[in-house]
């Protein structure tokens, strides 16, 4: 529970609507897709268009462009976020990422589609997002991280994201979050790499990773602290 008062915490700061979100999510749960829709349907302040749990683009690029280097079979690499929601990181990855990249959103929220899709396309009035390199790509589907069947097909992606959603889903049930990562690692390629962003300690999180995903390996690293909060990107990977 401290983890997530504390996701509560800086996800209120972030929004810049403490009171509203942390009485909107509190003893709420978080595997529940009405509440993600109230949430994204919530006004933002200003010009900030996106939220961010944890932290965003800027903070995660220094772990990302390593791997979106590399020397894939598919080029453009294809990336895919599993739940989104109306964050940066997809944004960030397709107009600041040098390298090509094929960049794919889904979440089961269709507020959360619809807006990140109006970004996109520059909708309400705004300038549509243009790409860091000439052959990267931006798509957001609705879809169920449980059942990426409808959206992607087995070892079709060389990067998989999860900022948060596992913490989300495990709300509901470990059993959901297994589910999650089966999901993760179906449309994983055998060479690819699955990181899994999250406040939760190493020793609840790893043993859950190495439970869910044998013959895969698994580490992580600690990335900030981010505004006073250590963070933790747990990376499964294939063999190369």
């Amino acid at each position: 529970m401290a983890a997530l008062r504390r996701t509560l915490h800086l996800a209120s700061l972030a929004a810049g609507t403490r009171r509203t979100v942390a009485g909107s999510l509190a003893g709420s749960c978080l595997a529940d897709r009405s509440l993600w829709d109230k949430l994204h349907a919530q006004p933002r302040q200003g010009s900030v268009r996106t939220f961010d749990w944890f932290f965003g683009y800027e903070e995660a690029q220094g772990l990302l462009l390593p791997l979106l280097e590399k020397s894939w079979a598919a080029c453009p690499p294809r990336v895919l976020d599993v739940g989104c929601g109306t964050s940066s990181l997809c944004p960030g990855l397709y107009t600041k990422c040098p390298h090509p990249v094929d960049v794919l959103g889904v979440d089961f929220s269709p507020v959360a589609v619809a807006h990140m899709n109006s970004l996109l396309e520059g909708g309400q009035g705004q300038t549509p997002l243009c790409p860091g390199h000439p052959e990267s790509s931006l798509h957001f589907m609705q879809a169920d991280g449980q059942n990426l069947q409808p959206v992607a097909s087995s070892g079709s992606f060389q990067l998989v994201l999860d900022k948060g959603t596992w913490d989300a889903v495990a709300r509901g049930g470990l059993p959901g979050a297994y589910q999650l990562l089966a999901e993760c690692l179906r449309v994983l390629s055998p060479q690819g790499t699955l990181i899994q962003f999250s406040d939760e300690d190493p020793d609840v999180r790893l043993p859950c990773l190495e439970k869910g995903s044998q013959g895969w390996t698994v580490t992580v690293q600690e990335l900030g602290p981010f505004r006073g909060i250590t963070y933790f990107a747990y990376v499964v990977q294939g063999s190369d």
